[in-house]
């Protein structure tokens, strides 16, 4: 999928500025996800990812006291599985850790964390940030392998951000269309099952009336 810029003077500054603005609305969230949680509980995570699509991850327990070291009852023990249970990364009791994959499979994949059960309970903080798909690349390392400046390395973001924004669109549609399929399904079979039961009702209503009819007979009330 290309990005081509025509025209000239005004028309052409006007054209990327608006790319630029675009582009800003797309723009990659920075920000970890932090989240508290009791010793001896699992907190888990899910993220919908897409088949192929590469996912770069960090996690680190948020010390409570800056002047100690991290206590053993605060490290982590760090799980994540595709969604078929396959195993991805996993850490024992550890403070921080990283991780990179590129998914094998479509769906759910799963991040758990937990910590080993303590008396008193305590409560661990934890700093999550997962990144896929155009999220997941390392746009520095590209500008300056491709020695690109600033305006050119935004043009690639929002190329690649649109055709994410595609392969996304084109994913709910398929995951739309088999839904329906299933639906189709699912009703052709609840029609038959109907059929099915009226046929046997109708069946179990003939023999009811025959043996009605036959004791009625033999008792000559008829």
């Amino acid at each position: 999928m290309g990005l081509g810029i025509r025209g000239g003077g005004g028309s052409a500054g006007l054209r990327l500025a608006l790319a630029l603005a675009v582009a800003s609305l797309f723009a990659f969230p920075t920000g970890s996800l932090r989240f508290d949680f009791q010793s001896g509980k699992p907190k888990c995570i899910s993220e919908d990812i897409k088949l192929h699509a590469m996912a770069v991850g960090k996690y680190n327990i948020v010390n409570p006291d800056d002047s100690s070291p991290l206590p053993d009852s605060h490290r982590v023990t760090v799980r994540i599985s595709s969604p078929h249970g396959n195993s991805i990364h996993s850490a024992d009791k550890v403070e921080a850790g990283n991780f990179a994959f590129t998914a094998m499979e479509a769906g759910d994949y799963l991040a758990c964390f937990w910590t080993p059960d303590h008396k008193p309970p305590t409560t661990v903080t934890l700093e999550f940030d997962l990144r896929t798909g155009v999220a997941a690349k390392d746009w520095t390392s590209i500008a300056r392998k491709g020695h690109l400046d600033r305006v050119e390395l935004e043009l690639l973001q929002l190329r690649d951000t649109v055709q994410s924004i595609h392969d996304d669109m084109f994913y709910l549609r398929l995951s739309e269309e088999a839904m329906q399929g299933m639906n189709r399904t699912t009703n052709s079979r609840m029609a038959w099952l109907s059929f099915l039961s009226l046929a046997v009702c109708l069946s179990v209503a003939g023999l009811q009336l025959w043996h009605l009819k036959t004791f009625f007979e033999r008792k000559k009330l008829l």
